[in-house]
């Protein structure tokens, strides 16, 4: 099956929006980490940050031709799916946050600039990131944008 040109454009766009909203999520979550808040509250806040900027631009950019369709409705859609997206992302980065922190104690040693602390918790978030990623475009293409051709 032939993917047409539209959809690999649609991706490439999927993909920079995507690219942008996870230098959002890093960024806030890391802010939020250095200001003390427990990296459940700093993934969780950081994560509606960047939906509502992956919002915006999808609507506007990916798919502009769904902006005939009640911002209302679309906006329940892509929440929902964000909302199941990040329930995947809090129970899963909880899961696997304390092995990455104990792997990267195992591998760091103690003379560089960011503990093993954070870089666990970084890969945690770069795990979780991607498994939402891909439940995030196959759950919005085919359902909040299912009528875009």
């Amino acid at each position: 099956m032939s993917i047409s040109k539209i959809e690999k454009e649609r991706f490439i766009k999927f993909s920079i929006v995507g690219i942008s909203g996870t230098i959002i999520d890093f960024g806030i979550f890391n802010l939020l980490l250095y200001m003390r808040l427990s990296s459940i509250y700093a993934s969780t806040i950081s994560f509606i940050i960047a939906v509502i900027n992956n919002y915006y631009w999808n609507r506007n950019w990916t798919y502009p031709e769904s902006k005939i369709h009640p911002i209302a409705t679309q906006l329940i859609k892509f929440s929902s799916v964000s909302l199941a997206g990040l329930l995947i992302r809090t129970k899963l980065y909880k899961f696997i946050e304390q092995p990455c922190i104990n792997i990267t104690e195992g591998m760091l040693s103690e003379n560089i600039l960011l503990s093993a602390e954070v870089v666990g918790k970084n890969i945690s978030l770069a795990f979780v990131i991607i498994i939402v990623l891909s439940w995030n475009y196959l759950a919005n293409r085919f359902w909040t944008y299912n009528d875009i051709s």
